[in-house]
């Protein structure tokens, strides 16, 4: 006997009892009726014009339900008071179904997802059904996230602000007249900017700080960061971080530390938002750095390139920044790249004062943002074969945003909320 087999028909089966009962108990209850005429959204009086059926796919299986039926004759439209009720007014699937629609499409590409809900929730919605359902609940979840920027709890002393960016695969629409690094100078990316707060009160086995667990909070978008004009509001990416940062207290955090690879809008967005925070340019990209100019020196691979990295690494890590830069000028006549270092270093010594850094208990690396661009951003959207519309990837980035954060819950909560509420104004 296949017991997996007999164990999912019962629950199948269970299911579709229990779905049938709470379908003729709703069929049989008329008072949804409730009235000649009700209010219309746009404002005149809809009248009662019988009931109609519509089937919609709720956790119990699919469901055909008998609503009284409102026309309106100002606007053309009409409504069911009982699928507001319900929580059914979005579409065709009930609230439990679009939640596993909306986490499944965060988790899994959209054929994968709806394979899942039909494996481990009996529930037949076709892979396109679940792309359209999860970008409108992710639009959702980037209104509710615009709007409610309530803060949370914070007990660490230290909070960190890494920003980064990565490219998001999308149609050709979505790029043209946008230069990019293909050899003809077009792009066939859109750059999604992303921002990440955590705390680091925890200490790794050689005593430097490290990421608490769950602390982490993201938030990303493909959008500007452009400077703005003296008179204008920040441009969106910058709002977003400021979002971001209100939620977590980062501007009222004993200590605060802004991240970033060395990019000057970083550097820019944080002297003007975060005057106090202490700026840090991540120590292994400004290895990376090192690394890339001494094979450019000499030669790839080449023991000599080996030695000056090294040597000039060593200097990083101890503060050395005028003998760095110096043995980088020296080469600066002959080698492209140890001249563009020397603008880098330069540039950014003060947010390289790594010995510094280290004795007051502060993390240099940003491995945790570069981490969220690939958890948040490229394992999801980056896959063999994808190409999005901007709109979609924002909405299903918002979707994992919301999740990875532990922030899918309170949306959820208030979504019922605010339903309940317009059913209740009805």
């Amino acid at each position: 006997m296949d017991f997996e087999a007999v164990e999912m028909a019962a629950r199948g089966l269970a299911l579709a009892i229990m779905g049938r009962a709470l379908a003729g108990r709703l069929n049989a209850d008329r008072s949804d009726a409730a009235g000649a005429r009700l209010p219309c959204p746009c404002g005149a009086r809809a009248r009662h014009a019988g009931r109609r059926p519509k089937t919609f796919t709720t956790a119990l299986g699919e469901m055909r339900l008998q609503r009284a039926w409102y026309h309106c004759g100002a606007c053309g439209k009409g409504f069911a008071p009982r699928d507001r009720a319900l929580g059914l007014d979005g579409g065709s699937l009930s609230p439990a179904a679009l939640r596993m629609t909306g986490l499944a499409a965060a988790r899994a590409s959209f054929a994968e997802g709806s394979a899942l809900l039909r494996e481990l929730a009996g529930l037949g919605i076709d892979p396109k059904s679940v792309e359209r359902h999860a970008e409108a609940l992710g639009r959702e979840v980037a209104d509710d996230e615009r709007r409610v920027v309530e803060a949370e709890p914070n007990h660490a002393r230290t909070l960190y602000l890494g920003v980064d960016g990565t490219g998001v695969p999308v149609r050709k629409s979505e790029t043209e007249g946008r230069k990019g690094k293909r050899p003809d100078g077009s792009a066939r990316t859109r750059e999604a900017k992303l921002a990440v707060v955590w705390s680091a009160e925890s200490l790794d086995s050689q005593g430097a700080p490290t990421r608490d667990p769950d602390s982490a909070t993201h938030n990303a978008a493909i959008e500007t960061a452009a400077c703005r004009d003296a008179d204008a509001e920040p441009p969106p990416f910058a709002r977003r971080v400021l979002r971001e940062a209100r939620r977590r207290g980062f501007e009222s955090a004993e200590r605060q530390a802004v991240l970033g690879d060395g990019a000057a809008w970083i550097w820019n967005l944080a002297d003007e938002h975060f005057p106090r925070a202490i700026q840090i340019v991540d120590v292994f990209h400004a290895k990376e750095h090192l690394f890339e100019t001494a094979k450019a020196i000499h030669g790839p691979g080449s023991d000599l390139a080996q030695a000056w990295g090294r040597r000039r690494r060593r200097e990083l890590d101890e503060g050395r920044l005028d003998d760095l830069i110096a043995a980088l000028a020296a080469h600066a006549p002959t080698c492209e790249a140890a001249r563009r270092d020397v603008g880098y270093f330069s540039r950014n010594r003060q947010r390289m004062r790594y010995p510094e850094f280290r004795a007051a208990g502060l993390r240099i690396g940003s491995g945790v943002v570069e981490g969220a661009c690939k958890n948040v951003v490229g394992t999801r959207l980056k896959r063999g074969g994808m190409h999005w519309s901007v709109d979609g990837a924002n909405a299903i980035i918002a979707l994992r945003c919301a999740v990875l954060s532990n922030r899918f819950d309170d949306f959820w909560e208030r979504r019922a909320d605010s339903g309940n509420s317009a059913a209740s104004q009805s």
